[in-house]
């Protein structure tokens, strides 16, 4: 039997049948269209490649149709021979004035004597108006035409033509043909293409297959929001910004419910920075509370400097219209930098630390900034997260929504600060919670201020930085050896940090178990132990000397604490009194 191509809707075979059409030579102009496409920028590159390929290979354009509906091919017939035709300057230009008053439908709706120019009038009886449309390849390839240059808003050549990457055999060339044609240009400076969205497991999404995904569903939920919650549009879009639209991009119940848990992470740490802002006073506002850049500790320093660096990838990433590069950069951030390190770090200063003290204030001048410089990044994907950050300062605003004022310039301009010194410490941390786990499956410590660790660095770089931030023997206020921030105790979140000369002090001082010689990715060889001393009850730190051994008010407090107190009963104006803790009963 014949083989037949099928149609893809009715899933019947199909027969061609040859019939008369017009066609749009491109031989006149195909090495001006070529030379065009070299003025476009393509994003992503590959698409230079679709659309020279096209142009190149490209034949004569048909561009009648036979449907019932769409813009006409303003041809006569010969009534007697239905081959001699009439179209010329006089016709084109009546019947464009015809158009321009009553629309392109006027072709069907008024007879030959109307449509044809006084010129031809008295022949009306022998021309006939044909039935065939434009190709809809050619009324959108004009657009730039019909829009972009009618329109006072808009420019020719537009900024950037986006679409499915199968528009460079269709929208993309027929819109450079028709401009290059018309006006030896390109009709866009930019063009972008992006893959197709697929099921979970890659398949083409059909009404047949019910594996459609809803938009509205994802944002609204379903009518059983605990199997289909309400994501929010939010969510959505971060989903959009994460995916790589070069190519093919899979979305599902499963992918949906990956990209909340990326958004609950952004959210809880916009949560965080608010929280611990209440009480703070931006610069430049009367009685601000602001630490100057030039007086803030090295870690903070390094933190802006991050914060920056982050800014300006992001923007950078964004201009280059790499969504899925900025969207990966702030979850980075977001989660590696601040919830990992940064912001673990100075929940010591801002719960424990005395309320003005400069090693608070100079946290919450970090935080504001990071605060505002997140919430501007975020803005173009997470509007309304961005917004929600916004509305919720607790501070005054020099906007009143976040999507004033622009880009954070400002916040922009840090310096790179100590990035090997910090790079160095995170590194050492890693290898320090790595044993911590396993001391705490052996119930040795709990929390990691239950234990200390003892440090020994073959690397002369690494021992004068772990020098450099040794602290004292014990929380101390003011600290003598450092300044408080800047300092290996505070920065392991560890009771205590002994730096020795050797392995083998490492060793005689820790279980084995607990001990990591090599492969560390500090290059040191590091181990943990069950912290010396006595538990402070305000700020969990083990030490050699609390309250009741330097004969302070607070016993069961270390001297730090003891000051943190004084300090909180001189700006309140009132006496801390503890709260009673139940004592536990037994059970029955």
């Amino acid at each position: 039997g014949h083989k037949y191509p099928y149609d893809w809707r009715t899933k019947k075979p199909t027969i061609f049948r040859a019939t008369d059409q017009w066609f749009a030579s491109v031989e006149g102009f195909r090495d001006a269209a070529l030379e065009a496409v070299d003025t476009v920028r393509w994003v992503p590159d590959v698409g230079k490649n679709r659309i020279t390929a096209f142009v190149t290979g490209r034949g004569d354009w048909c561009i009648s149709r036979q449907r019932s509906w769409g813009v006409p091919i303003p041809v006569f017939y010969d009534r007697e021979t239905g081959n001699d035709v009439l179209l010329d300057e006089h016709t084109l230009e009546h019947i464009q004035n015809i158009f321009a008053e009553h629309g392109s439908d006027a072709w069907w709706t008024m007879d030959e004597s109307e449509l044809l120019p006084d010129i031809y009038k008295d022949q009306a009886d022998k021309w006939k108006k044909g039935t065939d449309t434009m190709d809809v390849w050619f009324d959108s390839g004009s657009s730039w035409n019909g829009v972009a240059k009618t329109r006072d808003e808009l420019a020719y050549p537009a900024d950037i033509y986006l679409e499915g990457s199968d528009q460079h055999r269709g929208w993309f060339q027929s819109s450079l043909l028709t401009s290059v044609a018309a006006n030896n240009q390109a009709p866009y400076k930019t063009v972008l293409t992006h893959g197709f969205v697929l099921d979970e497991k890659g398949f083409k999404m059909s009404k047949s297959l019910g594996n459609v995904i809803d938009p509205m569903q994802v944002i609204e939920g379903g009518n059983n929001k605990k199997l289909e919650p309400a994501y929010g549009a939010d969510v959505l879009r971060l989903w959009v910004a994460s995916v790589d639209y070069s190519g093919d991009v899979c979305i599902g119940t499963n992918i949906i419910k990956q990209t909340f848990e990326s958004y609950r992470k952004l959210r809880n740490t916009a949560r965080y920075l608010i929280g611990n802002l209440f009480d703070f006073i931006p610069e430049g506002q009367s009685g601000s509370t602001a630490v100057p850049y030039e007086e803030l500790p090295s870690l903070d320093k390094w933190m802006l400097g991050q914060l920056s660096a982050v800014l300006k990838e992001v923007d950078e990433a964004s201009d280059d219209f790499q969504f899925n590069r900025a969207t990966q950069e702030l979850l980075r951030f977001a989660s590696a930098d601040l919830s990992n390190f940064y912001l673990d770090v100075a929940k010591d200063r801002l719960y424990i630390e005395a309320i003005d003290s400069s090693r608070r204030r100079s946290c919450q001048t970090v935080l504001y900034s990071v605060l505002v410089g997140f919430a501007k990044a975020v803005a173009p994907i997470l509007p309304h997260l961005a917004e929600d950050i916004w509305q919720n300062l607790p501070f005054d605003a020099a906007t009143e929504s976040v999507f004033e004022g622009g880009w954070p310039t400002s916040l922009t301009e840090f310096v790179p600060h100590d990035e090997e010194q910090w790079g160095f410490i995170r590194k050492l941390r890693d290898d320090v919670n790595k044993l911590l786990e396993e001391a705490r499956s052996n119930k040795l410590v709990g929390a990691s201020l239950d234990a200390a660790a003892y440090v020994y660095a073959p690397d002369e770089k690494a021992r004068e930085i772990l020098n450099k931030l040794d602290g004292d023997r014990d929380l101390i206020h003011p600290p003598v050896k450092t300044n408080g921030v800047d300092e290996l105790r505070t920065t392991l979140m560890l009771s205590q940090v002994n730096i020795v000369d050797s392995e083998a002090d490492v060793l005689a001082n820790c279980e084995e178990k607990y001990v990591a010689t090599s492969g560390t990715l500090s290059g040191c060889v590091v181990g943990v132990k069950k912290a010396d001393g006595e538990k402070c009850a305000r700020c969990w730190f083990y030490g050699e000397d609390l309250g009741k051994d330097l004969g302070l008010e607070h016993g069961d407090a270390c001297q730090r604490c003891n000051h943190a107190i004084a300090s909180w009963e001189k700006v309140r104006g009132e006496k801390f009194v503890r709260a009673e803790v139940a004592e536990e009963q037994p059970v029955s």
